[in-house]
């Protein structure tokens, strides 16, 4: 560790603190910033040239008294101390303890500025996982070294989502629980003590791993959070073995701090005031997830996106949806009926789900039967709107069955509350007691093999 400490302090800015006349510093070196009462705030160097060195203070650099102020720059980049005694922990942004437990002490470090996995390297993800909620098993499918976000909106439950596919995750036919990784940037403390309540209550806390800014950490903090988390996935991921489950909520107060940081350097913004460069860094924090050639584990992303004003069209939903293979969208028309999870089916979607499910995965008929559903919902809606114009009384009775339809399907399939865990076999059997309501001539989507193996003739279901 360096012993030279600088008292070169020439202004301070939001997090932001500008040094002058500081020769030989590199980009990215980890920074300790001394006050004038003795105490350490975290840095890191973002900008460095000739004249000014700009380091990044994650503590903030209020009630900094520049002329008092001591920065020791230590020549080398923040590291991570790992061990497998890291699962059960609950850690801040920079992976300080902060569960009243000693600090954990490894000679194992490794750098939270990682990089993406390398393209080549990179094993396609085609296993299926098993949430247990039909709205995501059924229809949107997630396999293992995926990256599938949840877009959401104030006061949506993403969080219980969240939660809940934690608890219930799993391989199917494998009896090894995933290890989870939990990142939160700028929660409640209320939500904080939520998803740990949760995860001790499941049985699953001492298989987590946490890393928790709260709303009134910080904010700086968060842009270093999703990469120490990260850093934890890999090595939980390729030199354990594990498959890694690694939640992120919320990458859009991650977005936010990169914005406040882009505008105290003086960066050119763009599309509402976030810096043209926020693709490429959403990009480096996404990409560190999927699986390699030739081990074992594997990380899965769930990272949660907020949408301001529900605009799934602001910069951080729709640079995200570019990045990611596909999202889960959740309605505030559902959450507002009482559906759990109020799942926006339409708008969802899993690139990837074709890899993952069909006779090897799942079952035969699964992707004929989510296209089906898909299709016979769709058309549900433009029965429903047209009811809403002339009357339900007015409808044929084909449209009539249609409308029947959409409200069993909402309320049994995409609603099912918190303790529901329906394995796939459930969720397609549902899947087909709901299209039964339908003539059979109207499932044009699956074979006639399946309607003759899965259709359900029994008038009570079908009229």
């Amino acid at each position: 560790m360096k012993a030279i400490e600088y008292r070169m302090a020439s202004a301070a800015r939001d997090a932001l603190l500008f040094l002058r006349g500081v020769p030989n510093i590199a980009l990215g070196d980890r920074v300790q910033v001394r006050d004038y009462q003795g105490r350490t705030r975290n840095g890191q160097v973002i900008s460095t040239s000739q004249e000014v060195v700009l380091v990044q203070v994650f503590e903030g650099t209020q009630d900094l008294d520049l002329e008092s102020t001591w920065v020791r720059f230590l020549e080398e980049p923040f590291e991570l101390p790992l061990s497998p005694d890291i699962l059960g922990r609950v850690f801040n942004g920079v992976g300080q303890a902060r569960d009243n437990r000693p600090p954990l002490i490894s000679s194992l470090k490794r750098n939270v500025n990682g990089s993406s996995v390398n393209p080549a390297a990179r094993a396609y993800p085609s296993e299926f996982i098993q949430t247990g909620i039909s709205s995501i098993d059924g229809l949107n499918s997630l396999v293992r070294g995926q990256k599938l976000p949840i877009f959401s909106g104030s006061g949506l439950p993403h969080n219980r989502l969240a939660a809940q596919i934690v608890r219930q995750a799993k391989l199917p036919g494998q009896e090894s629980q995933f290890a989870v990784v939990f990142a939160a940037m700028g929660v409640s403390y209320a939500d904080a003590r939520f998803f740990q309540e949760e995860f001790e209550s499941s049985g699953v806390l001492n298989n987590v791993v946490m890393f928790i800014n709260l709303a009134d950490d910080p904010p700086m903090e968060r842009l270093i959070l999703p990469r120490t988390a990260l850093t934890a996935a890999e090595y939980l991921a390729f030199e354990l073995d594990r498959h890694v489950l690694v939640v992120i909520t919320d990458m859009t107060h991650y977005a936010e701090a990169l914005r406040e940081v882009a505008t105290a350097k003086g960066d050119v913004p763009a599309r509402k005031g976030y810096p043209g460069y926020l693709y490429s860094d959403l990009a480096e924090i996404y990409e560190r997830a999927g699986r390699i050639k030739n081990r074992h584990g594997s990380i899965t992303m769930v990272p949660v996106v907020s949408m301001p004003s529900d605009d799934i069209t602001h910069p951080i939903p729709d640079l995200t949806g570019y990045i990611t293979e596909g999202q889960i969208v959740l309605s505030r028309e559902l959450h507002n009926q009482g559906i759990y999870p109020p799942v926006n089916v339409p708008p969802s979607l899993s690139r990837l789900m074709k890899d993952g499910i069909g006779k090897d995965f799942t079952r035969e008929d699964h992707a004929r039967v989510t296209n089906q559903l898909y299709a016979a919902y769709t058309r549900a809606l433009e029965v429903r709107n047209l009811a809403s114009i002339i009357g339900a009384e007015e409808l044929a009775e084909n449209d009539r069955r249609y409308l029947k339809f959409a409200e069993a399907f909402e309320k049994r399939f995409i609603g099912q509350g918190e303790s529901t865990d329906r394995t796939i076999l459930e969720t397609l059997d549902l899947a087909w007691e709901l299209l039964s309501i339908l003539p059979e001539d109207a499932l044009t989507r699956v074979s006639e093999a399946d309607i003759a193996k899965y259709y359900q003739h029994d008038s009570a279901v079908a009229a």
